[in-house]
């Protein structure tokens, strides 16, 4: 939807409702605003057919569920009250994280045209199994995208799994179940068809600025181990500082634990900061596992593509500049280089304006840290090789957003004809050529109709004139004794 200027239809506002855990009565009240503005947008006499939800995710998942109980039920009394949007209790709960990464996973696939049922020469397919289907043969269908998104807490990893997976144990079986999600996008539940299978998991604790916590408690404990052991006061004055090889070379800081203060000096040596981390990589040896050891089914590598979001997008884009189809040579030479350049020369390029305009001094400082983290979460964690070249990061998917409250809109309506919803809006600014054409297309079918109808007209008015001369040249002819045709006839 977009507003009299062509600008989206969209509102935002901050923070979270689970800042309300102790006042509940506050919240429908404080998200008023959101529904007002939509009331504006929504035509008046739609109200009453118009679904809303309120999907709730991380924030008050943690919350307990009493807290979460009292904000629900503050929604689901006073929202009735002033607006009539069709609202029912089961519109407002609190999502796991596997919803909201199959709500992202369609979000971004529906927008990149993926459930389309038009077929382009160019388009990569994939053959899929369909879950439950008596047929031992797959379908042929559009290959969908997976998605990485790595937040400040943590990252999660969401792709489809076209082919059924074998496991190696019943418990590795059961473990699967919670990371599978199956679902049918189509018209109806006879529609096997539109059947997806996608692979989620969630990994806490492995976001940038999580793992560099893990990363400093870390350095604390081993710092005093090592100092008792071997009687050194490493890290414990600003003149014997702790070497720190995943910030950049030469800048100081500090870090604070229990009251004690360690104090830190960057190598900025990309290669050892990377060797450092793979511990925390937490993984096993046993097969079909990532993080934590956590299972995860097989990737068709040579037909696949990925979209790395925030701060995959962050760390290749903010300071490297490199955002969009990533290279792990390219993007591991130039991590090297950037932790490796002195922080008096990294300051002075901030201040000189080189860096992206949200790239701030926090983002400077930990950049080697977090290109040496997303390094090894992708290709260590994931298990993707080095050689992999369709992986995109992205802040946005055709000039917008995408979010998961999309994929959960389009999820619950999923018995309306998904297939024919248009998706021109999301597409207009990113598809030029494709708007050119169909510009083109209308102009040159406009321009040869009208070619054709003069054609038609100029005929007609040729014809209504030689109608009229035919008798004036026939009584010429006999006036000057010209002569005529013989036999019966009026000449």
């Amino acid at each position: 939807m977009r507003d009299k200027n062509r600008k989206p239809v969209v509102m935002k506002i901050k923070p979270g409702i689970s800042e309300f855990a102790t006042s509940p009565e506050k919240v429908s009240d404080y998200i008023s605003p959101l529904l007002s503005f939509a009331a504006e947008h929504v035509p008046r006499a739609k109200h009453k057919e118009t679904p809303l939800y309120i999907l709730c995710t991380a924030g008050m998942r943690v919350l307990p569920e009493s807290q979460q109980k009292a904000i629900l039920e503050d929604l689901l009394t006073d929202i009735p009250l002033h607006f009539d949007f069709l609202f029912s209790d089961s519109h407002a709960e609190v999502i796991s994280g596997k919803q909201e990464g199959v709500y992202a996973w369609i979000g971004i696939n529906f927008v990149l045209g993926r459930f389309e049922h038009i077929e382009e020469d160019d388009e990569a397919v994939v053959e899929v199994n369909i879950p439950g289907s008596e047929s031992s043969e797959g379908i042929i269908r559009k290959r969908t995208a997976g998605i990485l998104d790595m937040g400040g807490v943590s990252t999660q990893i969401a792709y489809e799994v076209p082919k059924t997976v074998s496991f190696a144990s019943s418990q590795q079986e059961e473990v699967a179940k919670n990371l599978l999600a199956e679902f049918n996008l189509g018209c109806d539940v006879h529609q096997t068809e539109h059947v997806y299978r996608v692979y989620v998991a969630t990994f806490l604790g492995f976001g940038g600025n999580a793992a560099r916590q893990r990363y400093e408690d870390r350095l604390f404990a081993n710092t005093a181990q090592k100092n008792r052991l071997l009687g050194k006061q490493t890290g414990l004055t600003p003149d014997a500082p702790y070497l720190d090889p995943c910030l950049p070379l030469d800048i100081k800081d500090e870090i604070q634990q229990n009251g004690k203060t360690l104090y830190l000096r960057g190598t900025g040596d990309f290669n050892l900061c990377r060797e450092t981390l793979q511990p925390f990589m937490n993984k096993t040896n046993e097969t079909q596992t990532s993080l934590n050891g956590v299972y995860q089914p097989p990737i068709h590598f040579q037909n696949s593509e990925f979209y790395g979001f925030s701060e995959f997008y962050y760390c290749t884009e903010d300071v490297l500049r490199m955002g969009g189809d990533y290279n792990a040579a390219a993007f591991t030479k130039a991590a090297k280089d950037y932790c490796a350049t002195k922080w008096s020369i990294l300051r002075e390029r901030f201040d000189r304006g080189l860096y992206a305009s949200h790239a701030d001094l926090h983002r400077l400082k930990y950049q080697c840290f977090k290109s040496a983290w997303m390094f090894e979460v992708f290709h260590r964690g994931f298990s993707f090789p080095v050689t992999y070249k369709s992986l995109k990061t992205a802040l946005q998917v055709y000039d917008k957003e995408v979010q998961w409250t999309l994929g959960a809109i389009l999820y619950r309506t999923r018995f309306l004809p998904l297939r024919d919803i248009q998706r021109e809006a999301f597409r207009a600014s990113h598809t030029h050529w494709r708007g050119v054409s169909f510009v083109y297309n209308h102009y040159l079918f406009s321009g040869c109709f009208l070619v054709v109808l003069l054609s038609i007209l100029l005929y007609l008015l040729r014809l209504r004139r030689i109608h009229r001369r035919a008798p004036r040249s026939a009584s010429l002819w006999m006036e000057e004794g010209l002569p005529s045709q013989k036999g019966p006839g009026p000449l």
